[in-house]
């Protein structure tokens, strides 16, 4: 890399979780090394939020304990301290479980990552650029960056640390693009008001966002029939009644193809069930163990867990918060809530304003109409279409210089994160952070995975920056404009 590491530039594109860690650690990495600059670009006005930590839905909890959520891998009680100190769980009487367990409100820890990194940025180490990024192209040794308000930029090395795509809306719904009851992205302001307490709703998807949907909706008071239908109708799982240790070893020796990895879980989980213990030990060793078990299956094998085990592996692993799971556990017995397993078939309106939606339930073969108000979309990120999902990105792809992960996760980056060109080459200067890494790395959604990879990111920058190339590049006066 010819890049002066005295006055070089690093620009992280997206402040939300990903980006904010990214650039908090890069600055502890390379702390004591004078010029370097970290220009973090972020539309929105604080840093570490993003989707997930940015929603005002107070329905919205955080899915694991405050206790295991951190910015700082070597300090794992920072966010708890954070509670204590600004009174965050005030006003959330629901928030701390009977065992003590708290489970705030998404914001606040949103709120705690802001607070975080505030103090970098009054002190100028860490740079907020308040601009949407445009174009990204190749500068001479570095790269420059426009903004959608027309500001130019350069920096020497570029991460891409943005969010996932929106949801896809599946082609079956398209007749019903449009309609005010069709919520196609639940993430979008606003996006659940016009739905009446009284309406019968359709969810589509059996995740974390469609029961953190539900629990909104609850929320505003809904007392309407709801059916939530996904292929396998797998409901996300909650937290066990009792704290189960980490148990089985999944890469020694290593696993060579999905058949043989899910045999290996299975023998674990059936010790564990004779022991008289839950699941959830398991899935937590496959957790910790998931970096290394990914990297031993070949590419091959790598696709077929996300075509055929992903689904089950994101039921268990990502756990829904104790009194969601309340919410719709109640729901269910009350017969408000059907979850279910199928496809969808077709889509038209119906008659009185209603949407009408045929079904097949799976293993069956005949077609099941039903009519509803509303339908919500919350079929995860469209990971196929990350490229197309900005517009700097559909330029780099155009240029060449960003592919597909093959996984049909995210963005293809070599192990050390550096992105791979249409020729199969890695470059040196242009990274992917966050979960869009997360082919290549495996587990990458839970918050202390991505904290981990920001960690091993910013050292990777920090290493690359220590190799001080010959060549300087442009003086600090031509770095960033406004």
């Amino acid at each position: 890399m010819s890049v002066n590491g005295k006055n070089a530039i690093v620009a992280i594109i997206g402040g939300g979780f990903s980006g904010a860690a990214l650039a908090v650690h890069l600055h502890r990495a390379i702390e004591g090394q004078e010029g370097i600059r970290i220009v973090v670009f972020e539309p929105r006005e604080t840093l570490g939020s993003g989707l997930a930590y940015s929603t005002p839905e107070p329905a919205n909890r955080i899915n694991v304990p405050a206790g295991r959520m951190t910015l700082y891998p070597d300090d794992p009680d920072s966010f708890v301290r954070y509670i204590e100190k600004t009174n965050g769980l005030a006003g959330d009487a629901a928030a701390v479980l009977p065992d003590g367990q708290a489970y705030p409100q998404r914001r606040v820890f949103g709120a705690y990552v802001a607070a975080e990194i505030a103090p970098l940025l009054e002190a100028g180490i860490i740079e907020h650029r308040r601009g949407r990024v445009e174009h990204v192209a190749r500068h001479g040794e570095g790269w420059q960056l426009q903004t959608a308000d027309g500001d130019s930029h350069v920096a020497d090395i570029v991460v891409v640390a943005t969010s996932h795509p929106p949801p896809a809306l599946p082609r079956v719904l398209e007749p019903l693009a449009g309609h005010p009851k069709l919520v196609a992205d639940v993430n979008a302001d606003a996006a659940l008001d016009t739905i009446a307490a009284g309406d019968r709703v359709l969810i589509v998807g059996n995740g974390l966002t469609a029961a953190d949907a539900f629990a909104a909706l609850k929320r505003r008071g809904h007392h309407g029939q709801v059916v939530s239908l996904s292929r396998r109708g797998l409901r996300s799982r909650g937290h066990p009644a009792v704290p189960q240790e980490p148990y089985g070893d999944f890469i020694d020796p290593p696993s060579r193809g999905a058949s043989e990895l899910l045999r290996r879980i299975r023998v674990a989980l059936r010790a564990v069930q004779a022991s008289g213990a839950s699941w959830h030990g398991v899935l937590d060793a496959v957790r910790l163990q998931g970096r290394d078990i990914w990297r031993n299956l070949p590419l091959q094998e790598r696709r077929r867990v996300v075509r055929w085990l992903r689904p089950f592996w994101d039921a268990h692993r990502f756990r829904i918060a104790p009194q969601v799971e309340a919410l719709l556990d109640t729901a269910v017995i009350a017969g408000q809530l059907q979850i279910v397993a199928g496809s969808l078939v077709s889509a038209r309106l119906g008659q009185s304003g209603s949407l009408h939606i045929d079904l097949r339930y799976r293993g069956e073969k005949d077609v099941t109409p039903i009519d509803v108000d509303a339908v919500i979309v919350t079929t995860g990120p469209a990971h196929g279409g990350i490229l197309k999902s900005q517009v700097f990105l559909v330029g780099l792809e155009q240029e060449g210089l960003l592919t597909l992960c093959p996984t049909g996760l995210g963005i293809r980056c070599d192990e050390q994160s550096r992105a791979i060109d249409q020729q199969g080459h890695a470059i040196e200067t242009l990274l992917i952070g966050g979960p869009l890494a997360r082919g290549t790395f495996g587990e990458l959604m839970g918050l202390p995975q991505v904290t981990e990879h920001a960690v091993f990111v910013a050292q990777e920058i920090a290493r690359s920056l220590l190799s001080i190339g010959a060549n300087p590049r442009l003086a600090p006066s031509q770095a960033v404009s406004g």
